[in-house]
């Protein structure tokens, strides 16, 4: 299973240090369980997107994840993927920006005819061959049709692919220089948020968060005098404030860090896929060793 990491501090831009493998031992684990690629996104003063990602279809190649990496932004995404769909190269790796906003995914779509046949146009903004990438172009054609409204966008979105396609997983965090939005859908894989206080629970420690795979490891002392809201695939730390969303629950915070949960998609979908359904490297990416 893929790991997801998006963390806003809206409107305040502070520097965070991300490790997106966080030590030697999770390079030497049986090969099924080796990442496939890792990336971090983040945004400039001016909202311009950066994004670093690296596939790691070398030993040379997983140096890049090793390395601290310090960036200031409002907001944050990281990812690191196992691949279900699309060869072990950088178009394929997360997370994928497309007109100034950021996107990853966790999840399996299948039918990519179909969907790239929905799309129209916005065929266009995808540079690789994953699920992930098609069902973010998707989103975006919602969006420019929704006159800029991510919700409205989203829900028009997940909604045709859960009547259409065969699907595991639409689990993502996208975010743009000072917004960021979460969804979880169906019930397949967990994504926790966390409206951390000033400090975290004890009031006065910066924040310090790690996956228990020993991947992904965020670390920011601005936070230990300001706000933030973290969206994770996992719990990160002990803060008893973690809480995973529904099934079909969209969040989104706002610039001022007000958030809304609302949900968006209250049925289950047509043609649902289990881990049972997938085969080859998709079984092997979405199992449970992976969590």
């Amino acid at each position: 299973m893929c790991r997801l990491f998006g963390m806003s501090a809206a409107p305040h831009r502070v520097h965070a240090t991300f490790w997106l493998l966080d030590a030697e031992d999770s390079l030497a684990e049986q090969s099924r369980r080796m990442p496939d690629g890792t990336g971090l996104g983040t945004f400039a003063s001016d909202g311009t997107p950066r994004v670093e990602k690296q596939p790691l279809a070398a030993y040379e190649d997983r140096q890049f994840a090793l390395e601290a990496r310090e960036r200031e932004s409002e907001t944050f995404v990281a990812h690191v993927r196992y691949a279900t769909t699309g060869e072990v190269v950088p178009a394929n790796t997360h997370p994928f920006e497309q007109k100034g906003r950021l996107f990853a995914h966790n999840g399996v779509i299948e039918d990519l005819p179909t969907l790239e046949a929905e799309l129209g146009d916005y065929r266009d903004l995808v540079r690789g061959d994953t699920d992930s990438e098609r069902f973010f172009a998707l989103i975006t054609r919602h969006i420019d049709e929704h006159d800029g409204d991510v919700g409205a966008a989203v829900a028009a979105a997940v909604g045709w692919i859960a009547d259409n396609l065969r699907v595991l997983a639409l689990n993502f965090v996208l975010v743009s220089a000072d917004e960021m939005w979460a969804f979880r859908y169906p019930d397949a894989h967990d994504l926790l948020v966390l409206l951390r206080r000033p400090g975290g629970p004890g009031g006065r420690r910066h924040l310090e968060h790690a996956s228990g795979a020993g991947t992904v490891r965020a670390r920011s002392g601005a936070l230990a005098t300001l706000p933030a809201v973290v969206v994770a695939t996992e719990q990160m730390d002990e803060d008893p404030g973690w809480e995973s969303l529904c099934p079909g629950e969209l969040l989104h915070v706002e610039p001022n860090q007000e958030v809304a949960r609302t949900m968006i998609l209250d049925r289950p979908p047509k043609h649902r896929l289990t881990l049972d359904d997938l085969t080859g490297r998709a079984a092997a990416a979405q199992a449970p060793s992976h969590r």
